[in-house]
């Protein structure tokens, strides 16, 4: 599926080809007024962070899902860190 990302590390928008699979995304129920964490992905050695609005998703580089321990808070706190630069 084509996606449309955010590069903080390029400071762009892209386009990446990313299949959102049980075995490469974590999803989460709980958002919270819209603003939460929907998905988790690992692809080609980034981790994609969407959130349940209409931002753009977060692509960030040499992350995974396991390296912040699948965890919806952690996710959020690097999309934060991540947006801010």
């Amino acid at each position: 599926m084509q996606q449309t990302v955010y590069n903080p590390q390029k400071g762009r928008l892209e386009a990446i080809a990313v299949a959102f699979t049980d075995e490469n995304t974590t999803w989460f129920d709980d958002l919270e007024n819209n603003e939460g964490i929907s998905l988790i992905t690992d692809f080609e050695g980034c981790l994609v962070i969407a959130s349940d609005n209409y931002d753009y998703p977060i692509l960030i580089d040499n992350l995974s899902r396991s390296d912040i321990h699948y965890d919806k808070s952690e996710a959020a706190a690097l999309r934060q860190q991540y947006l801010q630069l």
